[in-house]
Parts: structure tokens; C-alpha cells; sequence
């Protein structure tokens, strides 16, 4: 597995690391299916669960964030927003070339640093805050 789940990862905020787990696991699904060969039907299938995992778990964080009145949330939806049409031109472009090994190194580099990176900085800042705010 390219990325491994660990306590460097986890927010503090159950809901959203369960969440983040289930995307880095979906992640590791799509390299899996390629190293094993299991075919382009189970690679995109597994990208789609991936692209439709992360909508829902970016509302879910945006519904906290409005919730709370968090001070930074069109930043970090702005930040979601344009991931969700990065992970689409990777969609569209992964279609068109195929699921050739180095499409496949380039989709979940491209996903995982993204992921990790805001999970460890923007994620981090906005559980911290809702924690304080769901402890009030």
C-alpha cells in the first residue's frame, strides 16, 4: 500500500478521521487494482467510489464548518472546490489515456499529496476549532 493510515493523520474529530481513513483505504484500493491487474472496469469503479466518497465527505465537513461559524470556512471550501474539478480533469484524462501504470502513479500521487497535505494543515486547524466549539 502507497499510504498508510497512522496517528500523524488523526484530527481528534471522530467522524472526520473515520472519513479521511475510508478515503486513504479507497486510495490504496485503486493502486491495488492496478498492481494486481484486476482491470480498467474495477480501477474506475473504485476512482468513482473514491470521487463520490470525497463530495460527501467535503459536505460533511463543510456542514460542520457552517455549523460553527468557522472563521476560515471559504478558504477551505475553496480549497475543496477546486480539488473536485482537479480530481475530475485526472478523471477525464485517466479515461482518455487509460489506466496505464504511470496514469495510475500520476491519479494517486496526484490525490494522496493533496490529501495528506490537507489533511495535516487545513483539516487539522478546522477539527481543532469544531472540537472547541462542539465542547461549549
Amino acid at each position: 500500500m502507497a499510504y498508510q493510515w497512522d496517528s500523524s493523520l488523526e484530527t481528534g474529530h471522530e467522524k472526520i478521521d473515520n472519513q479521511h481513513k475510508q478515503l486513504v483505504a479507497a486510495l490504496n484500493n485503486i493502486i491495488e487494482a492496478s498492481q494486481l491487474g484486476k482491470g480498467k472496469d474495477e480501477i474506475f469503479k473504485t476512482l468513482d467510489f473514491l470521487t463520490g466518497y470525497t463530495i460527501m465527505h467535503f459536505t460533511t465537513e463543510e456542514k460542520l464548518q457552517t455549523q460553527y461559524d468557522y472563521p476560515d470556512y471559504l478558504i477551505h471550501k475553496r480549497y475543496h472546490d477546486e480539488f473536485k474539478v482537479t480530481v475530475g480533469d485526472l478523471t477525464k484524462r485517466l479515461v482518455a489515456e487509460g489506466p496505464t501504470e504511470e496514469m495510475i502513479g500520476i491519479v494517486t500521487t496526484t490525490i494522496g499529496n493533496w490529501l495528506l497535505n490537507h489533511i495535516k494543515g487545513d483539516d487539522f486547524r478546522m477539527a481543532a476549532y469544531v472540537k472547541s466549539q462542539e465542547a461549549q
